[in-house]
């Protein structure tokens, strides 16, 4: 992202920037949730992979991939929804010029009452 802070006001732009936001397309009584084709392909594979390797090492993370993939995503649908909340955490960080702790961000996970906490109690 860069040293520039000034550069992206928002994650929301980061994600949208990177084709990690989902599209949505309406005609009529039509509509189409797909991924952004117009992006950066190389930063939205870098997101892409950097989630699915983090489903490996960190508790929540795979909490939350299996949470979507409960709910009938696919594994690379359940990638992107996990990269789209990496983004912001990631963005934080890099606003704040501090470091990723896993339990400050468990620690608001649990403040805000996140559904993801059941699926790590599962998962234990």
């Amino acid at each position: 992202m860069g040293s520039d802070r000034s550069r992206f006001e928002s994650a929301s732009e980061i994600q949208q920037y990177s084709g990690i936001a989902p599209v949505t397309d309406r005609s009529g009584k039509h509509v189409w949730i797909h991924r952004r084709f117009a992006c950066p392909k190389f930063l939205r594979q870098t997101f892409h992979e950097f989630a699915g390797q983090s489903i490996k090492f960190c508790a929540w993370a795979r909490a939350y991939y299996d949470m979507k993939r409960g709910v009938g995503k696919g594994h690379h649908a359940a990638v992107r929804a996990l990269a789209y909340k990496w983004i912001r955490i990631i963005f934080r960080c890099w606003q704040d010029r501090v470091g990723y702790d896993e339990k400050t961000y468990i620690r608001a996970l649990q403040r805000s009452g996140s559904p993801v906490l059941g699926f790590m109690d599962k998962a234990a």
